[in-house]
């Protein structure tokens, strides 16, 4: 599967993931933890594999994804420790989901386009071969052990330092 297709269809997993979370269907938390590692996953693989293969087609949005992971794994780490009865709870998985409807429409609809003129069928089918194995054993490991812990730094201050730095 084409690398920008293997992304495509794990947004559409995590748009349903919210909307489970959303509806209240089954153990809020459940979903919000299935969320977390869902999305931490996403991120490893975009952040190690993706925008560095990626960076020179479109770098200004390539950075800017980075930015939005940061910014989205401090909104997880604050739904993931607030209880699904905390009056915060809805207003983060708002905030949480804006965020990322943002950073896959940006994706979908500039990146992933600009990505496919530029690179060869090939190409994006092996990375995205190389993309799907890393996410299963990205999403094994889970967010816990995928994210810093605290708030002071994030996974995708890692490697946007590695990716600019080459």
């Amino acid at each position: 599967m084409k690398a920008t297709k293997l992304l495509e269809q794990q947004h559409r997993k995590v748009k349903a993931t919210f909307a489970q979370i959303e509806a209240s269907k089954g153990d809020p938390a459940a979903h919000v933890r299935e969320l977390a590692n869902d999305l931490a996953a996403h991120m490893a693989i975009e952040q190690q594999l993706f925008y560095p293969t990626v960076r020179e087609v479109r770098a200004e949005l390539v950075d800017e994804s980075y930015e939005e992971h940061s910014m989205a794994e401090l909104a997880l780490k604050r739904l993931i420790r607030t209880s699904p009865s905390d009056p915060a709870f809805k207003a983060r998985v708002t905030v949480l989901k804006e965020l990322i409807e943002h950073h896959v429409e940006e994706e979908e609809s500039e990146l992933f386009p600009a990505v496919e003129k530029a690179l060869a069928a090939a190409e994006l089918e092996a990375l995205g071969a190389k993309m799907e194995k890393v996410f299963e054993d990205a999403r094994k490991q889970g967010f816990d052990s995928l994210v810093p812990p605290g708030f002071a730094k994030t996974s995708a201050d890692e490697f946007e330092r590695v990716v600019q730095a080459t």
